[in-house]
């Protein structure tokens, strides 16, 4: 699993987080899309690498704007923190 940390820049309330999520899941076959206005990024973790390009036009056709793109390995931990 991967998880992709997307900087974006325009969000301001619940509503603009709802936007995102729901495009990106839309677009990409997503585990989990979570979004933070007040942490200007949203986190996507996913079974397979999403492009940059297609992350940035995806996001961007929704009126706000990509500033960074990061992944990462990502594990799911279990119970009381302990990896599963």
């Amino acid at each position: 699993m991967i998880k992709i940390t997307v900087g974006i820049e325009g969000m301001a309330c619940g509503m603009c987080e709802a936007h995102i999520n729901d495009a990106v899941r839309q677009a990409f076959s997503a585990k989990k899309v979570t979004s933070s206005h007040t942490k200007k990024q949203t986190i996507i973790i996913t079974e397979n690498d999403i492009s940059e390009q297609e992350l940035k036009k995806v996001i961007g056709n929704t009126g706000y704007e990509v500033v960074s793109v990061s992944s990462e390995p990502y594990e799911k931990k279990g119970l009381f923190g302990k990896k599963s």
